[in-house]
C-alpha cells in the first residue's frame, strides 16, 4: 500500500506510521499545477472517504497493526480539515522556532489506551469512531514519532505558496523545501532579486 496523498507530490513518505501523519497533511492542495483538496465538502466530498481508506491500509502496512475503518460524513470531513490546518499550522511554527502557542486544535484531546500486545511491547491504541478515531491515530503516530525523535523531521515547505509536508532526510535536518527547484529555488531567486532592487 501506498501513501495516495503524499504520492501526489512524488516525495518518500515518513517512516512507519509517522506516514500517516505526513499523508494526513499532504491531503492539502498545492503543488504546481496544484492538486485538489482530498478533504474538500464539493465538488469531491468522497474524496476524503476514499483517502481514509487507503491511508488506513497503507497505516496497518507500516505499523502491522489492524486496518481502522473510518466513516466521515460531511460534517466529519469539515472536522478532519480543521484539525489538519491547526496541525499544519503547529508544525509550521515548530519548524520557525517560534515559542508562540500554536492555534488551538478542534478536539485537540483525543482517546487512546495504553495495550500490552502477545510481543510484550506496550503501544497505544486509538479509540473513538470516525473522525475522532483518526484523529487519535495521527495524535498517536506524532507522539510516538515525538518519543523517537523522528518527528521533527516532518516539515511543512517554506514556500508560502506550497505546504506540502516532506520527512527531512538530509543528515543535519536543515531541510527547508519540499523540492528545491521547485520550491526553493524560486524564493532564493526571488530573494536575490529583492537584494539587487535595495541596492
Amino acid at each position: 500500500m501506498t501513501w495516495t496523498a503524499t504520492e501526489r507530490y512524488r516525495l518518500e513518505p515518513a517512516p512507519g506510521g509517522l506516514g500517516l501523519v505526513q499523508d494526513l497533511l499532504n491531503t492539502v492542495a498545492a503543488g504546481a499545477p496544484a492538486r485538489p483538496d482530498l478533504l474538500a465538502d464539493e465538488p469531491r466530498a468522497a474524496d476524503a472517504q476514499a483517502w481514509a481508506d487507503e491511508a488506513g491500509a497503507a497505516w496497518a502496512a507500516a505499523t502491522g497493526r489492524p486496518a481502522p475503518h473510518v466513516a466521515l460524513d460531511a460534517g466529519a470531513v469539515g472536522e478532519l480539515r480543521a484539525f489538519r490546518e491547526s496541525l499544519h499550522e503547529a508544525l509550521a511554527q515548530a519548524a520557525r522556532g517560534e515559542d508562540a502557542d500554536p492555534p488551538p486544535v478542534p478536539e485537540r484531546s483525543a482517546e487512546v489506551a495504553l495495550k500490552l500486545g502477545e510481543d510484550g511491547v506496550v503501544r497505544l491504541e486509538s479509540r473513538g469512531t470516525g473522525w475522532r478515531h483518526l484523529v487519535a491515530l495521527v495524535l498517536a503516530e506524532l507522539y510516538e514519532g515525538q518519543r523517537a525523535d523522528t518527528a521533527r523531521r516532518l516539515k511543512t515547505c517554506r514556500n508560502p505558496l506550497c505546504r506540502v509536508a516532506f520527512y527531512d532526510r538530509s543528515r543535519n535536518n536543515s531541510g527547508v523545501w519540499h523540492d528545491v527547484k521547485k520550491c526553493g529555488n524560486a524564493a532564493n531567486l526571488r530573494a536575490y532579486r529583492a537584494r539587487q532592487r535595495e541596492r
